[in-house]
């Protein structure tokens, strides 16, 4: 497989993923700013810190109100991270290759794009916001469900479930990260809302019900950062995305490196207390995952990505 192929396919599952993602995101946060009473709820800005794109967002915006925080997320032309722009940079990708993708997902993301941008007023609008993400979730789900449905299941697909899966991973903590930190101070007189916090935390994984099936405790600290970085049956637990990264990568010629980088995620994943580290040091925990995701995704592309020559060059 020629490696922009590969890298195309790449880069178009992990921008539908952070689409999918962002727009989860700013579903759950509006239904938790109604659950939870004024002065405690945390408001728009912790999005921002989701996405990385505090600086950017200063850069346009003079506060973090409501109307400008759904605006840079949903449907900001310029912002690299809105909704829009990630999916029309899915779907420059998904031209280049055109005639490796089924024809029905290619016309599923083109009209997804379209529509989306098309209802964006809606979106934007407090009546219509649910109903507007609702379907940005549904046409990313869709688009992952024909794909798996359709596409031959070789080379290219193995880029398509790398590419997802390692979005996804970094997106687990970057919610968790976020969300476990900005929402209660742990004032003793907070407490009542804990629950309400650690279950959006959930929601915005759409985590909820597989927690309550696997753990059948309440809903508690602990065991929430247990199940969304160990567990290895939830699709979008940290631990479970590795698995399946990893089982895309060994199938792949010259994956030794790479598999040696999930190998040590896996490896920090599981040794780790989770649920007994304080705020403090989850944060120092999830900066560390991170840069391993950072390192394997440059260790993806200089593998596969780049020219054959330049990466042999790299080599000798």
């Amino acid at each position: 497989m020629l490696s922009r192929v590969a890298e195309n396919i790449y880069w178009m599952a992990r921008y539908v993923e952070r689409a999918e993602n962002t727009a989860r995101v700013v579903m759950v946060n509006a239904n938790l700013l109604l659950d939870l009473p004024r002065g405690v709820a945390p408001g728009w800005e912790p999005l921002i810190w989701i996405t990385g794109s505090t600086e950017l967002f200063e850069a346009r915006y003079k506060s973090y109100g409501e109307r400008q925080v759904v605006k840079f997320l949903l449907g900001d032309e310029d912002s690299a991270c809105s909704i829009i722009s990630y999916l029309r940079q899915a779907r420059e990708n998904a031209r280049a290759i055109r005639d490796i993708i089924p024809r029905e997902s290619w016309e599923q993301l083109n009209a997804l794009v379209l529509g989306t941008r098309a209802s964006l007023q809606q979106g934007l609008t407090k009546g219509g916001r649910y109903a507007y993400l609702k379907s940005v979730i549904h046409g990313c789900q869709g688009l992952t469900g024909m794909l798996a449905g359709t596409m031959n299941h070789d080379q290219g697909y193995h880029f398509l479930r790398i590419g997802r899966n390692l979005e996804r991973a970094d997106m687990t903590t970057r919610i968790i990260d976020v969300r476990s930190a900005d929402l209660l101070p742990g004032e003793s007189e907070l407490r009542p809302f804990e629950t309400i916090q650690w279950v959006s935390v959930l929601k915005s994984l759409t985590a909820y019900q597989m927690y309550r099936r696997s753990r059948q405790l309440r809903v508690t600290r602990p065991d929430v950062l247990r199940f969304l970085f160990q567990s290895d049956e939830f699709p979008r637990a940290v631990y479970h995305c590795m698995e399946a990264v990893e089982a895309s990568i060994a199938p792949l010629p010259r994956s030794d490196s790479a598999l040696r980088l999930i190998g040590r995620i896996k490896r920090q994943l599981q040794e780790a207390d989770v649920g007994s580290l304080r705020q403090d040091d989850l944060h120092t925990y999830i900066d560390a995952l991170q840069l391993i995701f950072g390192d394997l995704h440059g260790e993806i592309a200089t593998t596969w990505f780049l020219p054959q020559a330049q990466v042999q060059a790299q080599s000798a």
